[in-house]
């Protein structure tokens, strides 16, 4: 099989922007998304602590192999992330530490696979942001073939190239491309309206109270 790209001209959010959407947690914007586009649990930051922003570069790659995922390296431009669909196998890692550097050297801002990775101390000591379903030894194949920039599910979430992935230690949501205005001004808003919340908390009201919460009854 080959390795493809569709043709794709996506947006590219300003660095203002991109700067604003740092403060944002993955739970408050998949509130403000209907609780919604998020992806599974199982897909977890490798290295707590490593928080995730940037827009997607997307991957489909047959199991167990990873030579659609080094052309993307090759390929993508600063600050993108690369989020890559390994149907799920957590048998056969598709990243490593070789790709880490080369993504590092190509100001990649992470990486989150649907899959597994290895050399695990390594990506950790470097820092870079990788989010995965595994970790295993086992390593891939190359030249069964893949395409890039097409649209894919990741953790059982779509996504699409130019989306926004936002990640920390919960894990990741998707912010599609069309949506990144409203659910900034949104999310902002939440996260005063939490502040006031837990503001109120302090001074001794609960959570009962300031979220509606129905009256607890009384039986025999």
């Amino acid at each position: 099989m080959t390795l493809q790209r569709h043709a794709v001209d996506f947006e590219k959010l300003s660095p203002e922007t991109l700067e604003a959407w740092r403060a944002i947690p993955p739970a408050i914007v998949s509130d403000c998304m209907n609780r919604t586009h998020y992806m599974a649990g199982a897909i977890k930051p490798l290295k707590p602590g490593l928080p995730l922003v940037g827009q997607a570069r997307t991957v489909t790659g047959m199991v167990g192999d990873n030579g659609i995922s080094h052309a993307a390296i090759a390929l993508a431009e600063k600050g993108e992330v690369l989020v890559i669909d390994a149907g799920g196998h957590e048998d056969v890692a598709i990243w490593g530490a070789i790709m880490t550097h080369a993504a590092m050297a190509r100001g990649i801002a992470g990486v989150v696979i649907d899959g597994a990775n290895r050399d695990a101390a390594e990506i950790r000591e470097l820092g870079f942001p990788c989010y995965s379903r595994a970790q295993v030894p086992s390593g891939p194949h190359k030249g069964l073939g893949g395409i890039i920039d097409g649209p894919i599910s990741c953790g059982g979430c779509p996504v699409r190239p130019g989306d926004l992935i936002i990640g920390d230690d919960d894990g990741i949501a998707v912010v599609p491309l069309e949506w990144t205005g409203d659910m900034l001004a949104a999310s902002q808003e939440k996260l005063r309206q939490e502040e006031d919340i837990l503001k109120q908390i302090a001074e001794g009201k609960t959570t009962v109270e300031l979220l509606g919460i129905d009256e607890v009854e009384i039986i025999d």
